[in-house]
C-alpha cells in the first residue's frame, strides 16, 4: 500500500458528521505513527508520511469535499506513480450498520467521493476501506433525507459502534500495510460476522 486516502468534508461544521468517517480513520492512523496531517496546497489535502514494511506509506485528507475527492487523490498519485491497485480510499458506508467495516477491491462506486476519484484515476480498480454509519430509514430515504443524515453527527450508540470499528479497522492495519489484503480481509470480516453483522 502507498496510498491511504480518507474522505470528508474539511472544516469544523463537518468534523463530527458521518460523511466524515473516512477522516477519522486517518487521523486515528496518523496518531498511532506519531505523524501530524500538515496541509500541501499541491495535493489539495492535509497529507502524513508513515513508514511501510516496503515502502513509505502517504495519508491524505482531501481538502475539496466530498464531490471533489478524486482531484486530491489523483493529484498525489500522479505525483509520487502511484498505481490504482496501491491505493486505498477510506470512505463511510450507508449500507452497512454502524459498527460493520468492510474491505473490498474494485466494484461499484458507491457515493459521490469514490465515483470522483474512480473518474480521476480512470478506474475503479483500487482498495475501498467502507466504515458502516447505517441508514436513515429502514425504506428507501429521498435524496434530502440521506445528506441530511450523513451530514449530521451519529447518535451515541452508533459513535460507539463506529468508533469499534475503526479500532478494528487499525488492528488490521498491518497488514494493509503489508498488501496482505486476503488475510487482513479475514481478520475484519470474521470479526464482523462473529458480532452478528
Amino acid at each position: 500500500m502507498k496510498l491511504v486516502a480518507g474522505l470528508g468534508n474539511p472544516g469544523r461544521k463537518y468534523e463530527a458528521t458521518r460523511h466524515n468517517a473516512g477522516f477519522w480513520w486517518i487521523d486515528a492512523l496518523a496518531r498511532a505513527a506519531g505523524v501530524s496531517c500538515r496541509h500541501e496546497a499541491r495535493f489539495h489535502g492535509e497529507v502524513a508520511k508513515i513508514p511501510g514494511i516496503k515502502n513509505d506509506i502517504w495519508l491524505l485528507k482531501p481538502a475539496t469535499y466530498m464531490n471533489e475527492s478524486g482531484r486530491a487523490v489523483g493529484a498525489l498519485a500522479d505525483f509520487f506513480k502511484i498505481a490504482a491497485e496501491d491505493i486505498l480510499i477510506v470512505h463511510d458506508e450507508l449500507d452497512l450498520a454502524p459498527g460493520v467495516v468492510k474491505l473490498k477491491f474494485g466494484g461499484s462506486a458507491s457515493g459521490n467521493g469514490v465515483r470522483s476519484v474512480a473518474a480521476r484515476l480512470g478506474t475503479r480498480d483500487f482498495w475501498r476501506l467502507r466504515i458502516g454509519i447505517g441508514h436513515p430509514r429502514e425504506l428507501a430515504a429521498s435524496e434530502q433525507e440521506v445528506v441530511d443524515y450523513v451530514l449530521h453527527a451519529p447518535r451515541a450508540e452508533e459513535q460507539r459502534a463506529i468508533d469499534d470499528a475503526l479500532s478494528r479497522a487499525g488492528e488490521a492495519w498491518p497488514l494493509i500495510a503489508a498488501h496482505d489484503m486476503q488475510a487482513a480481509m479475514l481478520r475484519l470480516h470474521t470479526r464482523d460476522a462473529d458480532a452478528g453483522s
